[in-house]
């Protein structure tokens, strides 16, 4: 307002000096901060100064107890998991799952018991470190006492030359994906411990049966050296060592029947013949049902019957004058595997001379075991349950025995033949001792029986 008045009274005066202007500004600068300074004296003398300054002063009671600002204490060192060891003294014999990181080594304390904790970690679901050990301690030839139930509840307790091994598995995985399981073991006493002699000992005594697995409350059958069995030692030391008793107990059942030349008549030896040859699906075929019939020698209703001349070949490659046309056409007719008869092929030819696969093997057996239809199985329900990386390529209607197979526990036929994988390799081959550890068991859970439940059966009529 002062520069409007002053710019007017500039235009009403122009012959004035700049020397005027600047007094002007002078007197108007003065005034204001007269003004200024009275308005605060007589502020300073109201009750609303008087708040003001209390609000903004400092409170007494800190001048009577200061507060004294410590820097934080320094951060106690954690140990870290990378620091946990297997102890110096750990059993070599106790298998390691693969991939799980050791976490803490505790129970060291009484040094004349040995009771030792090992706690570990792995990003594996719980049933693929069960399946691990549960394997791994058959094949080494462990003496199982004790499974898990089929929730995943308990502890897989197995022993071995005085030393005892409890696996400790949670039924549920940690948040983050991953699974904490616990390894106690400990040295006992001879009076008390259970050291049996390997499976395929020549020494063993007559076979003990093992728990069950863990879907089942029965006992599952090892294959173990019997008086009718012993002679293990003799079969071709190329069988694989987890192998050879299955061999060895089929060969005693004269199923395992061989030709030596393509027109030669079936020959039946006390070992198996060139065991890691690979098998034909004629081969196998024929196999399955004797095995199948063998095994259930006194259960007439479980027995494959064979085809008659009569029937109508299955098969356009399987004629009637084919050796091997009684056991193929049968399996054909009583839906066993898959044929025009039943539908679920359109495939008219056998291919009986060609090499069988794993997949195929699996397909023809499994419906021995459940005698029921085969539940519907896709890819990702296969990849769940067994881990199997290559899951994708295995044949849709194979999946479903594959994935039937699983839920027989150790009796399963993949764990009996080919041990722990997380490859199932469908399209590879199968050699006849493969082929023939598949046959050594029919059934599901405790309902089923053995080549050495039918040995011992033969053994007890003869006496």
């Amino acid at each position: 307002m002062l520069n409007i008045i002053f710019t007017q009274r500039q235009g009403n005066y122009p012959g004035r000096s700049k020397a005027n202007k600047t007094n002007i500004l002078a007197a108007v600068n003065t005034c204001l901060a007269v003004c200024l300074l009275a308005a605060v004296t007589a502020c300073a003398n109201s009750p609303n100064s008087k708040a003001l300054e209390e609000s903004l002063a400092a409170d007494p009671k800190l001048k009577q107890n200061p507060v004294v600002f410590s820097s934080p204490p320094p951060a106690t060192a954690i140990e870290t998991n990378s620091t946990a060891k297997l102890p110096p003294d750990f059993p070599t014999e106790i298998p390691l799952y693969p991939n799980a990181e050791l976490i803490e080594v505790g129970g060291q304390t009484d040094p004349s018991q040995k009771n030792v904790r090992l706690r570990w970690e792995s990003t594996d679901p719980v049933n693929s470190v069960q399946n691990f050990y549960s394997t791994e301690f058959g094949r080494r030839n462990w003496e199982i006492v004790n499974r898990p139930t089929a929730e995943g509840q308990g502890s897989l307790v197995a022993t071995r030359d005085n030393l005892r091994v409890t696996v400790s598995l949670s039924p549920t995985q940690k948040v983050g994906g991953s699974t904490e399981f616990a390894i106690d073991y400990s040295k006992e006493t001879p009076e008390i411990a259970a050291s049996p002699q390997p499976n395929n000992s020549e020494s063993s005594a007559s076979p003990t049966a093992s728990p069950s697995p863990s879907n089942s409350e029965g006992t599952t059958p090892t294959p173990s050296a019997s008086p009718k069995s012993a002679q293990v030692s003799q079969l071709d030391t190329q069988i694989p060592q987890q192998l050879r008793q299955y061999v060895a107990d089929l060969s005693q059942l004269e199923v395992l029947k061989v030709r030596s030349t393509e027109s030669a008549n079936l020959e039946t030896a006390s070992s198996l013949p060139k065991p890691n040859k690979i098998i034909t699906r004629r081969e196998y075929a024929r196999w399955l049902v004797a095995a199948n019939n063998q095994i259930y020698a006194s259960r007439q209703a479980k027995q494959i019957r064979l085809a008659v001349d009569s029937s109508e070949p299955a098969f356009s490659d399987v004629p009637k004058t084919d050796p091997d046309f009684s056991a193929i056409q049968g399996l054909a007719e009583a839906g066993v595997i898959p044929s025009s008869l039943s539908g679920e092929s359109k495939d008219v030819k056998f291919r009986p001379d060609a090499p069988l696969t794993r997949e195929t093997m699996i397909l023809w057996k499994v419906p021995l075991d459940s005698r029921q239809v085969l539940p519907t199985a896709n890819i990702d329900g296969v990849k769940e349950k067994w881990g199997f990386q290559d899951a994708s390529k295995i044949d849709s209607q194979a999946s479903r025995a594959v994935l039937a197979d699983f839920n027989n526990g150790d009796l399963a036929n993949i764990r009996r033949v080919f041990g722990f994988t997380t490859l199932f390799q469908p399209k590879k081959s199968v050699t006849r001792a493969e082929a023939a550890a598949s046959l050594w068991y029919f059934g599901v859970q405790d309902q089923g029986l053995s080549a050495k439940d039918a040995l011992e059966a033969k053994s007890q009529l003869a006496e």
